[in-house]
């Protein structure tokens, strides 16, 4: 079965999104949208707010509006990523290698206000991926008597999906996608973490939702990622079609 890379990350973020209402995503995420859209094909209660378009959101005040949910508890997954990210789920949005980035912006709240969040990073390499951030955006944990609702839940990266374990403060390896191998992920890892002796291999898209992204997703996703979704199904949006992207050939 031949599939895009992205399918297959938007397939796993669908898994970990859930039985859910309300998702949330930030600007530049087509993935994480594009998961978000194939979930909603079977739940179309599922609320899914994209931020970077005012037609795509229900927000006349923009952010402000959406922290206020997040403050309620009304905002059930949140995506997060960032120029780093750390083995403690911490995330640095500021600066990295001597370069500035726009910022953390509401990183920190909706880490802390969102029911859960998803990191997610499709470059896994050590420059990504460290020891320890240069600078902490949002803390993956914090201490005893820190009130917080929600926290990381689990980071997909375009090699591998690790669990978070929050009683361990430390992420789990759960599955390698294909192409990847788990004798070769802690050579292009910064950060130690946890792993079962049988790594399995990241679940394969169906073709019920191959047929689901190239079709009805996307369209959505070519109206709101017009460039994204040219660059992953171009004319072509029909199960079976083959789309190289090194993953599944």
């Amino acid at each position: 079965m031949n599939y895009a890379k992205e399918e297959l990350l938007a397939c796993v973020i669908a898994r970990l999104i859930g039985d859910v209402r309300h998702v949330a995503i930030g600007a530049a995420s087509p993935i994480p949208a594009t998961g978000a859209f194939l979930l909603k094909q079977g739940n179309p209660s599922l609320r899914i707010s994209l931020l970077q378009k005012r037609t795509g959101n229900p927000f006349t005040q923009g952010s402000r509006e959406l922290f206020d949910l997040a403050g309620q508890g009304r905002i059930d997954v949140f995506f997060l990523g960032g120029a780093q990210i750390d083995g403690e789920a911490n995330i640095n949005l500021v600066e990295a290698e001597g370069k500035r980035f726009p910022g953390s912006f509401g990183s920190a709240f909706m880490y802390f206000s969102a029911g859960k969040t998803i990191l997610f990073r499709e470059e896994h390499s050590p420059r990504v991926l460290v020891k320890n951030v240069d600078y902490v955006s949002a803390p993956g944990w914090s201490p005893p008597g820190v009130e917080r609702r929600g926290g990381p839940a689990a980071l997909l990266t375009g090699k591998a999906l690790f669990k978070w374990q929050a009683e361990k403060r430390r992420f789990l390896l759960e599955s390698v996608h294909p192409g990847s191998g788990a004798e070769d992920l802690r050579g292009v890892t910064g950060f130690d973490y946890d792993a079962p002796a049988q790594v399995p291999e990241t679940v394969m898209p169906t073709e019920s939702e191959l047929r689901l992204l190239r079709g009805p997703v996307a369209g959505v996703i070519g109206e709101n990622y017009p460039e994204f979704a040219r660059r992953v199904w171009g004319g072509q949006r029909v199960s079976g079609a083959r789309i190289k992207s090194g993953i599944g050939e």
